[in-house]
């Protein structure tokens, strides 16, 4: 499965970014999909999930900002970002579990500052 993360960029703090996630399979036929990111000097973070067995998930610090959605006539995957921080900042990951096997992205920068 490959997986390729766009839409990532430079924004200023309060304003909004949607990141695409485009995958080499189908992306209803995943057990799993989402995103996560990383910052630099810290570990990689849960940011949102689509999980066939528990549904949609997200990370304690974007709740109510981010919404994780799927278009499955494009088979793309999705991640609104609004209100964003200075702490959103970092490379985002498009994850896939399928089949036992994780599948990674190669990552998106966001940078959000003033």
């Amino acid at each position: 499965v490959q997986l390729v993360e766009s839409g990532g960029g430079l924004v200023q703090p309060g304003e909004s970014l949607r990141l695409s996630c485009g995958a080499s399979g189908s992306i209803k036929s995943f057990n799993l999909i989402g995103w996560y990111r990383q910052a630099p000097g810290k570990q990689r973070e849960l940011v949102a999930s689509l999980s066939r067995s528990v549904g949609i998930s997200y990370g304690d610090s974007v709740k109510g900002r981010f919404t994780i959605s799927r278009d499955d006539a494009k088979n793309l995957l999705y991640l609104q970002m609004n209100s964003l921080k200075p702490e959103d900042t970092g490379v985002y990951y498009c994850y896939a579990l399928f089949l036992g096997v994780e599948n990674w992205g190669q990552g998106t920068q966001v940078t959000v500052s003033s």
